[in-house]
């Protein structure tokens, strides 16, 4: 038996995998039910997990709990009094992307295209947890693809992005696998991905170096074989926005 999500949770999750104005009817789909798994299968999908209904929050709060103790904490004080369950909160919405439906997500709008020029999607905002420290990193995705006569709605480029970010994760991971998941669904002829963020594991601890930005980049098929390719793709991350 698996424990139903928050209704928050829930409502993030319809977000990403529908299109504005059917969330609503999303939300109130099929149940969407709670995992804890932390890997994924080659489609994006989560395996569930079982676990005792109703005891997940206070697993969590308790863990929160003793954290505070640990630290020198009292987690009976005023301002301390309502944290293990706003953390507990907090936590399931940045790792909403494990419950996101891949299927819903694509949602069908995959279309037959006589076209077969790069297609560039740049600069998608994205906030993502460390899986080292539980810090957050944060930045930009650019993702490109060269269609082989099938291609993906504009919109579920940033919600493919927004399903992997919102999970514990390291960059270099979810690069590939936002790359991965193109590849799987459109067989284009080429992907390239390319993450740029800023961590908070580089900045409030360790070497302690604010600025610090880590770029990483997926590429396959002709973006990894053809250099003219490559070349293209990065030159259209070289321009400016015209919006910006």
């Amino acid at each position: 038996m698996t424990r139903s999500l928050p209704d928050a949770v829930r409502k993030l999750v319809a977000e990403i995998e529908t299109e504005i104005g059917e969330s609503d009817d999303a939300a109130h789909a099929a149940p969407i039910e709670g995992s804890v798994a932390r890997r994924t299968n080659g489609s994006g999908a989560v395996p569930s997990s079982p676990g005792p209904a109703g005891n997940g929050a206070d697993r969590v709060e308790e863990a929160v709990r003793d954290i505070l103790l640990e630290i020198g904490e009292d987690p009976d004080r005023d301002g301390l009094i309502g944290t293990p369950d706003r953390v507990h909160r907090m936590y399931a919405e940045l790792t909403a992307g494990y419950h996101v439906d891949p299927d819903r997500l694509v949602n069908g709008a995959i279309f037959e295209v006589d076209y077969s020029e790069m297609v560039v999607v740049k600069d998608i905002p994205f906030y993502s947890l460390c899986e080292h420290h539980l810090l957050p990193f944060f930045g930009t995705a650019s993702v490109a693809y060269i269609p082989r006569g099938r291609v993906i709605g504009l919109s579920k480029i940033p919600r493919i992005v927004e399903m992997y970010a919102r999970r514990l994760q390291i960059q270099e991971r979810m690069t590939q696998e936002i790359a991965d998941f193109l590849d799987a669904r459109l067989d284009p002829q080429g992907v390239g991905v390319v993450v740029e963020a800023n961590h908070l594991c580089a900045v409030m601890r360790g070497i302690r170096k604010p600025g610090t930005v880590m770029t990483t980049s997926a590429v396959l098929g002709l973006f990894r074989s053809r250099d003219r390719t490559r070349a293209e793709f990065f030159s259209h991350l070289d321009r400016r926005s015209s919006t910006s």
